[in-house]
């Protein structure tokens, strides 16, 4: 099984028609990498914590419809995160966030997960906000600490970080704990370190996503491979990057783990995956058989 924790949220996508009017998508990095990996029919499960209003309802129908198990997720009463991205004319977003109160950022660290979990992805909102964000960690110290393979996609929102230098200071904190480290050339740019200095903090992998540019991969092992993205029209980009993040854990299972991927093939599988989640509004992951997978 693969944990996928962190947020679960509503993104409140502008449409075209209307003006101004605004469809509630279901969203947020950790919950789109989960469905996309239950699509993709692997075994996982979500570790959060969602409201138990209308929209929480909505969320867990979507992981419950793609398979997702829902026994890590913690409910609570307050009202649930949401998201109003802008996007640009190419399709990019960048996001607003309402979150004061909601019931994502109260999550508490679990027992220890299941023995069948083999891997754990983190990300996104869940390790900007407190008191959660502390209880994510420490889940990824504790998981990484017994032999899980753990994954890392940032996905900065900066809109959400009040103290650049501290967050900064908190993610190179992370990197002995994360097997393979994933996030956009956007988000390497703010963080301002070098791939090279992350791979010596502990990671087995760096991947990098460059949008139309494609991706890449560094390695520990002095490996570098590179995947160009597909040619789509896009609707949009939200999803994308989790739907990279579902595709790389879908093959780290298959292999049983970063030293042993085929890279150039799975950086190929993340690309065609992804453009499919481009060529749809809102975050809409393939499913197998769009990807001549079978279930």
């Amino acid at each position: 099984m693969i944990v996928v924790g962190g947020e679960a949220l509503i993104d409140l996508v502008p449409l075209a028609e209307p003006a101004g009017a605004l469809l509630p998508r279901p969203g947020g990095g950790p919950y789109n990498t989960a469905l996309a990996l239950g699509r993709l029919g692997a075994q996982t499960a979500f570790c959060s914590r969602v409201s138990a209003d209308g929209f929480g309802e909505t969320l867990l129908a979507g992981l419950r419809a793609a398979g997702v198990d829902l026994s890590l997720v913690q409910r609570g009463p307050e009202p649930t995160t949401l998201a109003v991205p802008s996007l640009a004319p190419d399709g990019s977003a960048a996001y607003g966030f309402y979150t004061e109160g909601t019931a994502d950022r109260l999550f508490t660290l679990p027992p220890a997960l299941p023995p069948g979990v083999r891997a754990l992805a983190l990300g996104t909102c869940s390790l900007v906000l407190e008191p959660g964000a502390s209880a994510y960690e420490a889940l990824l110290r504790r998981e990484s600490r017994r032999g899980l393979t753990t994954l890392l996609d940032p996905n900065v929102r900066p809109a959400l970080i009040t103290d650049p230098a501290a967050y900064r200071k908190r993610f190179l904190g992370w990197l002995p704990y994360v097997s393979v480290l994933k996030l956009s050339q956007e988000d390497a740019d703010w963080l301002g370190g070098r791939v090279e200095d992350w791979l010596a903090a502990g990671p087995s992998a760096v991947v990098l996503t460059g949008g139309a540019a494609g991706l890449t991969v560094r390695t520990a092992r002095g490996e570098e491979y590179g995947a160009p993205a597909r040619p789509v029209a896009v609707a949009d980009t939200i999803g994308a990057g989790d739907t990279v993040n579902a595709a790389l854990l879908y093959r780290l299972a298959q292999a049983g783990g970063a030293g042993r991927l085929d890279w150039p093939a799975t950086l190929d599988f993340a690309a065609r995956a992804a453009a499919l989640t481009c060529s749809r509004a809102g975050a809409e992951p393939p499913y197998a058989v769009e990807l001549g997978l079978s279930r």
